[in-house]
């Protein structure tokens, strides 16, 4: 599956054209490697670092989504890695000041 669909599918974005500009911006990241282009194959026991509005969301896919279906749906999807921030990729970054 293309890794701008599957941002999508998951409910990170709402529209694959907003994950293809996050993905042309360069700062969405699978498997520490920083994704080039929307349509990279992703696949199940990949690790995706998406950056959400001040957060940063580092997950493991667990399964590819089969439609953009309720948020329960997605989540069932996904596990989050890091939910509290604590590597310093998904750290606040808003203290270094």
């Amino acid at each position: 599956m293309r890794i701008d669909l599957a941002l999508c599918r998951l409910r990170f974005v709402k529209t694959r054209a907003l994950a293809q500009a996050l993905i042309e911006a360069g700062h969405v990241r699978c498997n520490g490697g920083r994704v080039t282009r929307a349509s990279q194959p992703v696949k199940a026991g990949d690790i995706l670092t998406i950056p959400l509005g001040q957060a940063v969301r580092v997950v493991e896919l667990v399964a590819l989504p089969e439609r953009r279906g309720p948020a329960a749906e997605a989540r069932s999807c996904y596990r989050v890695l890091d939910p509290d921030g604590q590597t310093a990729l998904a750290a606040d970054q808003g203290s270094a000041s």
